[in-house]
């Protein structure tokens, strides 16, 4: 069974792919000496409505155009057997669960997150792939960051990459990957703030240093501007959390989210410059990873590669040589 959801714990494949609701991307690294490159790049476009991301339902409704873009894409990047797969945010439930008393045996523990998960899961908790990483610690506790999804979903995806004839070893989401691409390039050790749209939801994600403190997500056709949930997301971090402001506010998947979501764009990027006092920056994954010179690094791009970057470099901290 591949691993999902983590954010840090499981060792990167040497191929990332991304299937979301409107492509299918890719790309491979190389290390040039300690400096990691990305060598191979390659996206496709899927035909609307071919992929709906959804938590408790099918997500596949154009099964041939998706296996085609998978083919094409890894085809394009040496044809790898295996592949980590970067999956959209909203097939999973992500929750920030907190316990006073963490279990020593592992067995224990697992038992227990779930117990917590059956409470809010939309689904019985049987059908659901649960996984775990810790968070910060604090005086009360230690906090889990925990990710819910129907297993019968994981599997839909697992089945297009077998398809195409790669085998998905990693399952991740879309936002946590970003986060570690963002980690990989240095993040700051205080708190900063990652907003990631997609074309059909944006995520939005508070970190202290390294640790997830607060995750939203938002689908798109959702009542409310995106610029109002961060607004109502940046309240509930100075009331509740405390937070003393950020060093870092970063705004990934603008380029690609479609021109149904510009004018939230635009009016996001206004209000959080407005609110922090700060320049909102664009992701650019080439502070973790170089990009090879044949390879254009335009916006677009910039925004593609970087959940790719983060799930190829998720262990670059951890044992900072190539594995």
């Amino acid at each position: 069974m591949s691993s999902l959801l983590s954010v840090r714990e499981t060792p990167a494949p040497g191929v990332a792919v991304e299937i979301a609701a409107g492509h299918v991307s890719a790309a491979s690294l190389e290390w040039r000496g300690r400096q990691p490159v990305v060598a191979a790049h390659a996206a496709e476009w899927l035909p609307p409505d071919a992929l709906v991301p959804s938590l408790t339902a099918a997500n596949i409704r154009d099964r041939a155009a998706v296996v085609g873009a998978l083919k094409r894409v890894l085809e394009k990047v040496g044809s790898p057997r295996r592949i980590g797969l970067v999956v959209p945010d909203v097939i999973a439930k992500v929750s920030l669960v907190r316990f006073e008393h963490v279990p020593g045996r592992a067995q224990d523990l697992e038992q227990l997150v779930r117990w917590q998960m059956r409470k809010t899961a939309p689904f019985p908790i049987e059908e659901g792939q649960v996984s775990f990483v810790p968070g910060i610690a604090a005086a009360d506790g230690r906090e889990f960051i925990v990710a819910v999804a129907r297993r019968e979903v994981v599997i839909e995806y697992e089945a297009l990459c077998e398809e195409a004839g790669a085998h998905a070893g990693l399952i991740d989401l879309s936002t946590f990957n970003v986060i570690n691409a963002v980690l990989a390039g240095g993040a700051p050790s205080t708190d900063w703030l990652l907003v990631n749209i997609a074309a059909d939801y944006a995520s939005i994600g508070i970190l202290r240093g390294p640790y997830l403190i607060l995750f939203r997500n938002r689908a798109a056709e959702t009542e409310g501007t995106l610029a109002d949930l961060v607004h109502q997301t940046a309240m509930y971090y100075e009331d509740r959390l405390k937070g003393g402001g950020f060093a870092r506010v970063i705004l990934a998947g603008a380029a690609t989210a479609g021109p149904a979501q510009a004018g939230d764009i635009d009016d996001l990027r206004r209000s959080l410059e407005e609110r922090v006092a700060m320049n909102v920056e664009p992701i650019d994954p080439r502070a973790a990873a170089g990009i090879a010179d044949r390879i254009g690094a335009s916006p677009a791009l910039l925004d593609t590669l970087a959940p790719l970057v983060g799930l190829l470099l998720r262990d670059r901290e951890r044992e900072g040589v190539p594995a």
